[in-house]
This record gives structure tokens, sequence and C-alpha cells, in this order.
């Protein structure tokens, strides 16, 4: 079993700052892509960051220059810094990693979810 653990969240006032962390646990053999999407009321998920095992990072262009991922997956913990932070950031942000509990199975698999406010 593979557990991902989400830390952080809240509410924040416009421009304020928040960090969200996922830890990955669990029969992981190796994983090749951790990431965090986010889902607004009545919108669809969307990819926000992601880390991959070539170090290729990945950012949608609404959070460009705002926010930053960091660690990656062979330490199995990642962390969203999230500055500048408006009301349209709002929404419950999931953790995801793709993981390997062999050579050749694979995996998706999701964190529990953490809400982000952004209201004054």
């Amino acid at each position: 079993q593979v557990q991902l653990m989400e830390s952080g969240g809240g509410l924040v006032q416009p421009g304020g700052s928040l960090l969200l962390s996922c830890a990955a646990s669990g029969n992981i053999f190796k994983i090749s892509f951790m990431g965090w999407f986010r889902q607004a009321p009545g919108k669809e998920r969307e990819l926000v960051a992601s880390t991959t095992s070539s170090a290729s990072i990945y950012y949608v262009d609404s959070v460009k220059d705002r926010f930053t991922i960091s660690g990656d997956v062979y330490a199995r913990t990642v962390y969203l810094q999230m500055r500048s932070l408006k009301p349209e950031d709002t929404a419950v942000y999931y953790c995801n990693a793709r993981v390997y509990t062999s050579a050749t199975s694979w995996d998706d698999y999701w964190g529990q979810g953490t809400q982000v406010t952004v209201s004054s």
C-alpha cells in the first residue's frame, strides 16, 4: 500500500503565502512523477505544478512566477510554495504521484486533499 500525506493549506489573505507538503510512504520501488493538482468548485481538476525523475518541472501558466515546487521524487517528498496568492487560487489542492511498486508495476496515487482559501 502507498500513502501520500499532505499538510499545509488554510485561509490566507490575497497577496499572502502558504506552503504545502506531500510525503509518500509505503511499498515504493520508485516514483517517476510527483505533482500538485487543484480543483475549484464547479471546475475540472487541473495540474498546477509537477516534477519528474528526470528533473523536468512544469507550472501551469496561471501560477508561473508565484508558485515554486521543490523536493524531488527520490526524496519522496515535494513542496509547493505559493506566494502572491489570489482569490482565484482558492481550491482543494491534491498531491499526486506515479508510484512503481516493482520494476514494471505502477499506479497513480492521490493525497486526501487540502483546502486553500484566499479571501479578505
